[in-house]
């Protein structure tokens, strides 16, 4: 590890959990100014030191620059600003929708920070998975807790001592260490917990914030399968997926991890990713500055050994280095749902593809095990797309395109189950920080309308109260609908009547000429 690295104390964790809580109870965290002030040091804290952290990356990761940028340092610049466009207009107390029955108790709903938050953050992308949450947690004015990844030990570094350089210490700490490090901050109580990560650890941070009634969300996995049509664009479906598989060297939480597609169309797939393969890396994938590289030894010999072990049969890469933990992008056809690549998300850059009969086979197959966190489709037919997102559940479900979906503006990131819970991003992560605290503010003249509330209980009271509060619906159902049917059906036969009509109109024209 970097001599840099120390690991934070477990003795001064409290005294930092202490302090952080006396700050925010002061209410320091609380102004929009100071919100603001907060996040322009934080953005420049990213923007200011962008090389600095290319280079940690690249130490931690093997990361290619353009990856350090598109992937990691550029999204959360992005993040960070349109929060600062948004937040004010997030914080507002907002009025509640009309009541007649409640409007004169002026409903509001007024947008209050949770406390303190703990934010355990992973090795993948260890600035986009951090600091946009941080700017999430400030805006909502929070005082803040962060516990990287020790497996990125440069990058971890350099975040905790710029964290000291640019921010304000009292309300944002950095937590440097592994698990010792990490139990030790589960035995608090926490305004909120967010962790990412896998699902076995997942579990025990909610088991953990449980024990506190700490409220928990997790940004989890599992295995993202991906659904190519025949009649599919096959050059573009072979250059996005091949990219998403091989960046970062697939340790992403959303990568593709395996393909599903009709039997007779497997060839011409493969032979799509091939031709792209050779377009992409002209020279070899281990080249400086192509590919990144396996976080750990650990990690190596993990995903190495789904290769070794797998039945189906490689058709492109499978070049590995153990000394530098480089594991090529890979494509491995004919694999059978119980094969070893199938038991695991893979988190490597190693792509499956199991052929099918049918899409029902492969759709009952991927509803059959866990949901997760994304589900890819590659057509230009919007029934079979349709099809695809009508019958699984996901996260997130992306057509003709992957892994780029947790920067788009406005949309929120999460899982479903065991790919995870809660969602953030933006406005997303703004409310996922924030207590939405319920207020009345009811005039004394409310007690001619609901004095009837008050002891002694009369049967003229309870006749006042049914007058106010008894709700009227719409006429009980004779039974349960009818099967719907589509515009498009009405469309068709629609179209068949008019033909009919015209088609014996003109019979009756033909027969009068007679």
């Amino acid at each position: 590890m970097s001599d840099q690295f120390v690991f934070t104390p477990l003795d001064e964790i409290e005294k930092i959990y202490n302090e952080l809580k006396a700050t925010f109870a002061s209410g320091k965290s609380r102004p929009i100014p100071y919100r603001r002030y907060q996040l322009l040091q934080l953005a420049y804290m990213l923007k200011d030191n962008i090389k600095l952290f290319e280079n940690t990356l690249e130490a931690d990761l093997g990361r290619p620059q353009l990856e350090a940028r598109m992937l990691d340092i550029d999204p959360s610049l992005v993040e960070i600003k349109s929060t600062l466009a948004g937040f004010e207009k997030w914080a507002r107390q907002e009025s509640a929708p009309f009541s007649i029955n409640f409007s004169p108790m002026r409903p509001v709903i007024r947008k209050e920070p949770k406390g303190i938050v703990l934010i355990i953050s992973p090795f993948n992308y260890p600035l986009f998975l951090t600091i946009p949450l941080m700017a999430s947690a400030i805006a909502a004015g929070n005082a803040v807790v962060i516990k990287p990844t020790e497996n990125t030990p440069a990058t971890t570094a350099l975040l905790a001592n710029l964290a000291e350089q640019y921010l304000d210490t009292s309300l944002v700490r950095v937590i440097k260490g592994g698990v010792p490090e990490t139990t030790k901050l589960l035995e608090y109580t926490w305004g909120h917990i967010l962790y990412t990560g896998g699902g076995k650890v997942g579990k025990l941070i909610a088991a953990a914030g449980a024990k506190t009634l700490s409220p928990v969300s997790l940004e989890l996995g599992g295995k993202s399968p991906v659904f190519v049509d025949s009649k599919c664009d096959l050059k573009m479906t072979a250059k996005r997926l091949l990219w998403g598989k091989a960046a970062n060297a697939g340790q992403t939480c959303v990568a593709p991890d395996y393909v599903i597609v009709q039997r007779d169309f497997q060839e011409t797939f493969v032979e799509a990713l091939q031709d792209v393969y050779r377009e992409f890396y002209p020279y070899k994938a281990s080249a400086s500055g192509q590919m990144s590289r396996m976080i750990s030894p650990q990690a190596f010999t993990r995903v190495n050994n789904l290769l070794k072990n797998t039945k189906g049969t490689i058709v492109l890469g499978g070049d590995t280095d153990e000394t530098t933990k480089y594991i090529g992008p890979t494509v491995v056809k004919d694999v059978k749902p119980e094969d070893c690549l199938m038991s695991e998300e893979i988190f490597g850059p190693i792509l499956p593809i199991m052929p099918v009969s049918s899409i029902d086979e492969g759709l009952a197959y991927v509803n059959a095990h866990d949901h997760p966190l994304s589900v890819y489709v590659f057509s230009q037919d919007s029934a079979f797309k349709a099809k695809i997102f009508d019958n699984t559940q996901s996260g997130s479900a992306l057509a003709n395109e992957t892994i780029i979906h947790p920067a788009a503006y406005g949309l929120p990131f999460g899982g479903v189950g065991p790919s995870g819970s809660g969602y953030h991003t933006g406005k997303y992560g703004f409310d996922m920080f924030t207590h939405l605290r319920s207020s009345l503010d009811a005039p004394g003249w409310l007690d001619m309308l609901l004095g009837f509330r008050y002891p002694p209980y009369t049967a003229a009271k309870i006749k006042a109260m049914g007058r106010l509060m008894n709700p009227s619906f719409p006429a009980r159902p004779k039974g349960p609908p009818k099967a719907h049917v589509s515009r498009a059906s009405w469309s068709k036969w629609f179209t068949f009547l008019l033909a009919l009509a015209l088609a014996g109109g003109l019979m009756k024209r033909q027969f009068l000429k007679m």
